[in-house]
């Protein structure tokens, strides 16, 4: 174990010193180390802090939104708790750095032995929450051997992971540093139980559910949006990329009565520029302030140039796209979407996402391979109302039927006496 350990160690500065090398080029590696640098000496805690510490880490964004409901139904019910949220990627704590939720947002130090103990004595926690993924042996081992109680939520496992193969001793290891393990799925339990029928896992779902059903709950118009669909059918595709428009191109440049709207995954002036080229009579949100509403009808197709506004775009469409499907990635959220009640349509890399595929299967979530597809599989969907009405009632029903995740984790926290108040 002492030799595999080593070669952690060894991994995790050949990793920094590679963030280092790339930080010269990369604008990703350079915010991961000169945030890092910049927070080294801030302080964690107010001075004198008396208030016990939860803690949730996140790998990136999406994670973050896995976690936010259990966050927050905490923050609702310990109001009195100082939350502190961290992430690994860029990608993630630029996003949410200012989150109001926790009461402070920072970058995970650099994931060596001395970083970590330094960190989670410096947290003293009373509770952490690790979301999804991100194995990082040393600071799991060092909230162990602090007797910190340690949740992992809403985990997934599938049989390529190091867990289960003769490699992953220190993989393995870190599993036994958690007080319970809640997982998305039965495979995910079967696969646990079979490497160690000890272990604590119960099956609680994806709490992403629970997190775009409050979005929907809570959802504020956009008044804009309304007045450029007005009376026509709206095609909404979201975190797109440039495939992903490709496809697109042809059925919404030349269907009568369907507008579109195109919120790209990336916003930058040469993406926007790229959209403008590829699609016909097309305006920016951006310039709709200084426009008459009743000019809005002169544009068949609105581009989305700023951050935050997606979840509530799916509201308004008729058919939703949700992009990414193209690429080796493969689709983004489509629980976003599904959430109000829509046909979901996608590319065909989706094998990775088990929302996806569940979607796909409850009759709500359409793949489809080529423009030629698309375009088939939309006409249908606009004038064949029987069979939009059921894909929309798939989706729906879907998203219901598998929120309560937040529950199970919250129920749990409070009646095993790992509570934070306890």
């Amino acid at each position: 174990m002492a030799i595999l350990i080593l070669l952690y160690n060894v991994f995790i500065k050949l990793y920094t010193t590679g963030i280092r090398i790339a930080s010269l080029w990369n604008e990703k590696a350079q915010l991961w180390l000169t945030g890092r640098q910049q927070q080294a000496d801030e302080l964690i805690l107010p001075a004198g802090n008396k208030r016990k510490v939860t803690w949730m880490h996140c790998a990136s964004l999406g994670e973050f939104e896995q976690g936010r409901p259990v966050l927050e139904a905490l923050r609702a019910a310990y109001p009195d708790h100082y939350y502190l949220v961290t992430f690994f990627s860029p990608s993630g704590y630029e996003v949410q750095k200012h989150y109001k939720g926790a009461d402070k947002v920072l970058y995970l130090p650099v994931p060596g032995k001395k970083e970590a103990s330094n960190f989670v004595s410096r947290v003293n926690p009373s509770l952490v929450l690790w979301v999804k993924y991100e194995y990082w042996y040393h600071y799991l081992a060092a909230l162990y051997g602090s007797n910190v109680p340690v949740l992992l939520l809403s985990a997934i496992f599938r049989q390529r992971q190091p867990f289960f193969h003769w490699y992953g001793t220190i993989h393995r290891q870190m599993l036994g540093f958690f007080d319970h393990l809640f997982v998305q799925d039965q495979e995910s339990l079967r696969l646990l139980k079979e490497l160690d029928e000890s272990f604590p896992v119960t099956v609680a779902g994806d709490t992403r559910f629970d997190r775009v059903v409050e979005i929907a709950k809570h959802m504020t118009h956009i008044p804009e949006i309304e007045q450029f669909r007005a009376q026509s059918h709206l095609l909404v595709a979201g975190s797109t990329w440039r495939e992903d428009e490709e496809e697109l191109d042809h059925f919404c440049n030349n269907t009568a009565g369907l507008k579109t709207v195109i919120a790209p995954h990336h916003i930058n002036e040469e993406r926007l520029q790229e959209i403008e080229k590829l699609f016909k009579n097309t305006v920016r949100f951006s310039r709709l302030a200084a426009m008459n509403p009743e000019d809005y009808s002169r544009f068949n197709v609105l581009i989305i140039d700023n951050i935050g506004m997606l979840s509530r775009l799916y509201y308004y469409a008729t058919i939703c796209y949700v992009g990414g499907g193209f690429g080796d990635d493969g689709v983004h959220n489509v629980l976003e979407a599904a959430v109000y009640g829509k046909p979901v349509v996608h590319g065909l890399v989706y094998e990775k996402y088990r929302e996806a595929i569940e979607l796909v299967l409850a009759g709500g979530g359409f793949p489809i391979a080529s423009a030629l597809e698309l375009e088939k599989l939309c006409n249908r969907l606009l004038d064949d109302k029987s069979f939009y009405s059921k894909a929309c009632a798939a989706s729906s029903e879907y998203v219901n039927s598998n929120s309560g995740a937040t529950k199970i984790v919250v129920d749990y926290i409070r009646q095993t006496g790992v509570s934070p108040i306890e």
